[in-house]
């Protein structure tokens, strides 16, 4: 609800840590650590980052931007409207098969991680490598 950056980036990192603990008070201490370390520390570690490389422009060329990018992507609404007639007239309906996970028999940490939340812990180290790669190439310098 403010217009400087870095406060909204405070505020959402102070909400993350927020909701991080009422999960771990909730009984659900993994779902806390997972929203610590991507939420409140590497989202906002990402947007941080962006917004130090970022400069104003002016509305000249904020205009010509936007003149440019409706005609880069003038297709879009086009795939849009016949992906959602498509999805309307279930011809693209997707059949997706949920493995059944039964639930923990042991509170170990160790065995809940690798045995019944293996696709949690994937999905953690993909988004920690995605961002880890998103703050190299910001910080990548071009070559003269």
């Amino acid at each position: 609800m403010t217009v400087r950056l870095i406060r909204s980036i405070v505020g959402l990192a102070l909400t993350s840590a927020i909701l991080a603990v009422i999960m771990y008070r909730l009984n659900s201490p993994l779902a806390a650590v997972f929203e610590l370390s991507v939420c409140s520390g590497l989202i906002s570690v990402i947007f941080v980052t962006t917004v130090s490389f970022t400069q104003r422009i002016s509305n000249e060329k904020l205009a010509i931007r936007r003149k440019e990018r409706l005609l880069r992507f003038w297709y879009l609404p086009i795939i849009l409207i016949a992906a959602g007639v498509l999805l309307s007239q279930h011809l693209l309906v997707p059949h997706f098969s949920w493995p059944v996970l039964e639930p923990a028999k042991e509170l170990d940490v160790r065995n809940v991680l690798w045995n019944a939340r293996h696709l949690d812990l994937i999905g953690q180290v993909v988004m920690l490598l995605a961002g880890a790669l998103g703050v190299v190439v910001l910080f990548k310098e071009p070559k003269k």
